[in-house]
């Protein structure tokens, strides 16, 4: 899988902000150091975030023009580490919107000299019909079984967000935290249904909605009321 194979299968701008605040919700519920985060608060946007801990990384940033988003795998051939001055692999910013210069100068996302970190990049204006991503970028051979399960350039690190979304965070679920979560339990969420205190006791016995509400409320998924 490669940056292309995730433009074409990520959903429009507005659902793929809505399947971000469900997994912030959803791991925010199971522990309080969530893998997944989501913030309205990223300067004037709003952001998702991914960290796994060990280097590997993607955040989308949504904005009044669009959503940029920058993913970075730490293990991948096109990590801008492997050249001296920390140059981005070929072609990755081919065609980038003039909106998104921001983002891609943004210090979170660089190398503490003003270098973009990444090894994927992806766009979308508002009024566009598809994701975008560098033209004509060519991605250095498979290492066969050894390649990282993001594909060469760490783009498959998204595919939580397909629309396969419940079935990969229930396994998600299982090999990271090692826990089983029922399937209907994360459709809840993924729907946007408002949050109850038995959809959080059966991702997390011992939380509540009371003990999640700020947290929750930040990210903006509804509430149930009481």
């Amino acid at each position: 899988m490669t940056v292309y194979d995730v433009a074409a299968k990520l959903p429009s701008i507005d659902v793929l902000r809505d399947r971000c605040k469900a997994l912030a919700v959803l791991d925010r519920i199971i522990d309080d150091d969530p893998y997944y985060a989501y913030t309205r608060e990223w300067g004037d946007d709003e952001a998702a975030l991914m960290s796994d801990g060990s280097g590997n990384e993607w955040a989308i940033v949504f904005t009044g023009h669009g959503a940029f988003i920058r993913v970075f795998d730490h293990e991948s051939a096109m990590t801008p580490y492997r050249d001296p001055d920390h140059e981005l692999w070929p072609g990755l910013l081919d065609g980038i919107p003039e909106v998104f210069r921001p983002h891609v100068e943004e210090p979170a996302f660089g190398d503490g000299a003003g270098q973009l970190v990444a090894t994927a990049v992806l766009w979308r204006l508002t009024d566009d019909d598809a994701w975008r991503a560098g033209e004509s970028i060519t991605f250095p051979p498979s290492r066969g079984p050894y390649e990282h399960t993001g594909g060469p350039d760490g783009s498959g690190m998204l595919d939580i967000l397909f629309d396969d979304i419940v079935d990969r965070y229930v396994e998600f679920a299982e090999d990271y935290y090692e826990i089983e979560v029922d399937a209907a339990v994360v459709d809840h969420v993924v729907a946007h249904r408002p949050l109850t205190d038995a959809v959080v006791r059966a991702l997390n016995p011992e939380a509540t909605v009371a003990e999640l509400r700020e947290a929750v409320t930040e990210v903006g998924y509804p509430i149930a009321a009481t």
